[in-house]
């Protein structure tokens, strides 16, 4: 029988993969591996300083080329070099970055807070200039309102005595210092009191004006005089370092009155009846032709006496406590 070509090749199709099979089966075979492996061997590393060419044969690395600025335009090497035409120029130090401005936080609404400008440079604020009063020094001449306060002085038979001035590197200064001795014709003040003028005549005339018409009131007495008493001390303000009016001789303290039939009244926390009348009525005087009145219940430091100045204050405003 004959077969045609299409015939032949499916006859010899199912053979030709049959052999291709057992080809692949030979080749799938796992290699065989020796049966003893050699170790690798193993050098210790060179001891001490050995020269760089007893190591070994390593090659070197080629010299870099010297960047372009290079004072003598030389290779690491010592050789020549000089960069391709074409090559970028690096610089051998990096520009810093500019500085950001401080700016101020924002607000909380999200937006900057007014004034918030160009902080680049810090600001600091100006160093304190000294206060007008502590550097104040007497002049050659007495000015003229200190030569009429002193009128007004003996006028109200205050007696007093003139001291040098007063002045300390801490900035406490009076430049017109009087030492007064009474407050009036009939009112002592022991011990003397180093005041300014213009203290010392606020005091006689709140004396005169004030405080003997309150002992009437309450005694039936008249004032004979104020003791305990201090003026002029360079010292601050207790537990502050600003300094107290007392450095400028413009305060005054009282720790007694004495009136004309012996009674006498003392500032303390808790007085009897009388005397409570008594002193509230003079804080209350004092309280305007003073700036600051202190006393019992003010704080602490004020228990025993009675504190009245002249302190400078804006609008003529006053402190009574």
């Amino acid at each position: 029988m004959k077969l045609s070509p299409l015939g032949m090749r499916a006859k010899f199709l199912p053979l030709t993969a049959a052999a291709l099979l057992c080809v692949t089966a030979t080749d799938a075979k796992p290699p065989r591996l020796p049966n003893n492996v050699p170790v690798p061997e193993v050098f210790s590393p060179p001891a001490g300083n050995i020269l760089p060419e007893k190591l070994g044969d390593t090659p070197l690395p080629e010299p870099r080329p010297k960047l372009s600025g290079d004072p003598d335009n030389s290779t690491v090497a010592g050789e020549a070099s000089k960069p391709d035409a074409g090559a970028p120029v690096t610089p051998e130090k990096a520009p810093l970055p500019e500085q950001r401005p401080a700016q101020s936080p924002p607000s909380e609404n999200g937006k900057e807070s007014p004034g918030s400008e160009d902080n680049s440079q810090e600001k600091r604020a100006p160093a304190p200039l000294p206060a007008p009063r502590s550097s104040a020094r007497p002049s050659a001449t007495m000015p003229a309102e200190e030569i009429a306060c002193r009128k007004r002085l003996v006028s109200l038979g205050v007696s007093f005595e003139e001291r040098p001035s007063e002045s300390d590197p801490e900035g406490c200064a009076v430049p017109y210092p009087l030492a007064v001795k009474t407050l009036g014709k009939a009112i002592d003040i022991a011990p003397d009191v180093v005041m300014n003028c213009a203290m010392a005549e606020a005091v006689a005339r709140f004396a005169t004006d004030s405080i003997s018409p309150a002992a009437q009131a309450a005694y039936g007495e008249e004032l004979k005089s104020v003791s305990d008493a201090s003026g002029y001390a360079c010292r601050p303000r207790n537990g502050t370092t600003t300094l107290s009016e007392h450095a400028f001789g413009n305060a005054l303290d009282i720790g007694r009155f004495t009136l004309s039939k012996g009674t006498e009244v003392d500032v303390v926390p808790a007085p009897e009846e009388k005397a409570a009348k008594f002193l509230a009525d003079i804080r209350k005087a004092a309280c305007g032709p003073f700036k600051t009145v202190l006393g019992p219940g003010s704080d602490a430091d004020h228990t025993r006496h009675l504190h009245l100045d002249l302190a400078p204050r804006k609008h003529g405003a006053t402190f009574c406590q």
